[in-house]
């Protein structure tokens, strides 16, 4: 075998593809059911693809038959490990990642790909309604037997500062942005099915902590969502979920389901109009009950008015 050949570099294409779903958070897989879910993913062709966006355009069109609209690229992922090689494969796979969002939810027709909610990957990073059980019951503990397997008191303490920061432990706030942070965290402790995959050290028991995803593509979902969370915030990112006229409520639901956070109602509308990023259309939508509720859409303008129009989060209290 010649020198070269045993550094082979493929570049891959994955993207993590979001929507909301009545209400829920939900990336785009392929193959649902034909092993561990996957992102849309191919290969990069140096020869076919002029640019690294319009390979991963063609490969999404390709397996979910959409066409993106927002599309922005993440990191670029190469851990040795990341893709399981067959006997005798010498090619390390180094991944392109994309964030793409979009309002098509309900026309999916591709065979074989499905929509998820991304909780069940993630169990840990919703709390809209109450802080998630798992982190007390189980993934504290197992972070406790991390911090005690520690070599040595320096590394004890930095993997305990670690888990309360990433886990809002010992009365530390919740940071809805740290979800790759909290991923990683379990991921090097030898908690998650991906790590002992990956041939790492494992701890006593690989945990129930969500779904597993093919190859690395936790790892990548887990950087999307972050990235999101924290980009609403600056950028009008989140009417690119939303349809063209939409109520207030259902604009909040929608930045709850992203945040995993339950935002206080006054606050959050007072906040949106006061920013400018909405307007009236003049419509109402009709509801079941109670009052009909004003239709808005979103005011485009803000984007040469201010350079940070985000939707800031107005937290509600939870229960614990």
């Amino acid at each position: 075998m010649s020198p070269s050949a045993k550094h082979v570099v493929s570049i891959g294409l994955s993207a993590a593809i979001v929507s909301v779903v009545e209400d829920s958070p939900c990336v785009l897989v392929v193959h649902p059911g034909k092993g561990d879910d996957a992102l849309p993913f191919g290969p990069f062709d140096p020869i076919e693809h002029r640019t690294l966006e319009i390979g991963l355009r063609k490969w999404v069109g390709e397996q979910t038959y959409l066409d993106l609209d927002y599309a922005e690229q993440l990191y670029t992922f190469g851990d040795r490990g990341r893709h399981t090689l067959k006997p005798g494969e010498t090619t390390r796979v180094v991944s392109v990642g994309y964030l793409a969002l979009t309002r098509q939810a309900a026309t999916l027709k591709a065979p074989g790909t499905l929509w998820r909610d991304w909780y069940r990957y993630f169990p840990w990073e919703d709390w809209r309604d109450r802080k998630p059980a798992i982190i007390d019951d189980t993934i504290a503990p197992a972070l406790e037997a991390f911090v005690a397997s520690a070599p040595d008191k320096t590394c004890a303490q930095l993997r305990h500062d670690r888990a309360r920061l990433c886990f809002g432990l010992e009365d530390i706030a919740w940071d809805e942005e740290k979800v790759l942070e909290r991923y990683e965290l379990l991921y090097e402790a030898g908690l998650t099915p991906e790590s002992a995959r990956d041939g790492r050290e494992r701890a006593d028991h690989v945990l129930p902590l969500g779904d597993r995803m093919m190859f690395d593509h936790r790892r990548i979902l887990a950087t999307a969502i972050a990235r999101l969370r924290g980009k609403m915030k600056y950028r009008p990112v989140v009417f690119e979920l939303m349809p063209p006229s939409f109520t207030l409520l259902e604009l909040q639901r929608t930045v709850e389901a992203i945040s995993g956070i339950r935002l206080h109602k006054q606050n959050f509308r007072r906040l949106v109009e006061d920013q400018g990023l909405v307007e009236g259309t003049g419509k109402v939508a009709p509801i079941a009950r109670g009052r009909p509720a004003e239709l808005f859409r979103f005011r485009r303008e803000v984007l040469r008015e201010r350079p940070s129009p985000g939707v800031r989060l107005a937290r509600q209290k939870i229960g614990v």
